[in-house]
């Protein structure tokens, strides 16, 4: 089975600590690097989802009103 484009999946492991491992893959497509800040969000009803990181930069421009710089990919 293929999967679509752009459509991933990965399996993790909580820890004794309740800490993940993001899988090498998924920090390499995500741009995710050590130091990086992650927004996780919850519902009890539809689980937890990790935006990608432009997420947390669009949605603090909506809470405070201000513009949205734009990331770029290195």
């Amino acid at each position: 089975m293929s999967r679509p484009n752009g459509k991933y999946a990965w399996s993790v492991t909580v820890g004794a600590k309740g800490q993940i491992v993001i899988p090498k893959e998924a920090r390499e497509v995500f741009g995710i690097s050590p130091g990086d800040t992650l927004l996780v969000l919850g519902d009890k009803k539809r689980g937890i989802a990790i935006p990608p990181k432009s997420t947390f930069s669009k949605l603090g421009a909506q809470v405070f009103g201000t513009e949205e710089t734009e990331e770029t990919e290195e």
